[in-house]
């Protein structure tokens, strides 16, 4: 799916979760978490497989349950201790929602695509380069430029709540 799909699937459900619990839509605040949340896993694993050649594919690490549960009970944590629930289960939700719809065909016909179980079992075989690289590659350097700052931005945000939450507490 292409960037605009997913934060399109992942504000459709945190906007029902919203609506369930709170009778709200998504703060903007919460849209950005959404929106982090969703594009997350290729955020990571984009650049760290067709620029950096760390990983086989870009749809393993953070598109792969045994990285990703972690990752998002590291949030929950967060989100409790920090009186940020919402924001927690939103990224969470967001970033789920990735995973299932780059899933969605096999897990539909109710098989479990290997990537999502890396590194107990092998990825699906890619090609090295995706499809949207573009000539030279200008467009994998431009999204990895593009995951850096958000990434960057991301990071930033969260090391200030943290030194500000460590200021405040007793």
């Amino acid at each position: 799916m292409r960037p605009i799909e997913h934060f399109i699937v992942a504000l459709f459900l945190v906007s029902f979760y919203l609506l369930v619990r709170t009778r709200r839509l998504p703060s903007l605040e919460l849209g950005a978490v959404a929106f982090v949340g969703s594009q997350f896993p290729d955020l990571v694993d984009k650049p760290l497989a067709h620029q950096l050649h760390l990983i086989p594919t870009g749809r393993v690490f953070m598109h792969s349950l045994p990285f990703a549960i972690p990752v998002w009970l590291v949030v929950l944590a967060y989100g409790w201790k920090t009186d940020r629930r919402r924001g927690g289960v939103v990224f969470v939700l967001a970033h789920a929602s990735h995973l299932i719809a780059d899933n969605y065909a096999a897990l539909a016909s109710g098989r479990v695509p290997s990537d999502l179980l890396w590194p107990f079992l092998a990825p699906v075989p890619r090609p090295p380069a995706p499809y949207w690289a573009g000539p030279n590659s200008i467009n994998l350097h431009l999204f990895t430029a593009f995951s850096v700052a958000v990434l960057a931005v991301t990071a930033y945000y969260l090391i200030a709540d943290v030194t500000e939450q460590l200021r405040l507490s007793p």
